[in-house]
């Protein structure tokens, strides 16, 4: 156990960074337009409206996930 403390754990941790920076430093490699962040946009067909906007502005009744399902005794 005293080797996997001493010499193995280690080498992972660095292992683990030297993966880690190599892939954060890759961005170095990509085409300018690549580096620069998403776009930020509405995605195509999301409608501007309100979520309960339809009908008359009732919620949904969801009781049934705080009290359970109603026991079907018939």
């Amino acid at each position: 156990m005293a080797f996997f403390r001493s010499y193995i754990a280690p080498l992972l941790i660095v292992l683990t960074f030297l993966i880690a920076m190599l892939a954060v430093s890759a961005r170095i490699f990509l085409p300018n337009d690549m580096m620069a962040p998403a776009p930020i946009e509405e995605p195509i067909g999301q409608a501007d409206t309100d979520v309960f906007s339809a009908a008359d502005d009732v919620v949904p009744d969801v009781s049934w996930l705080i009290q359970g399902l109603p026991d079907q005794a018939s």
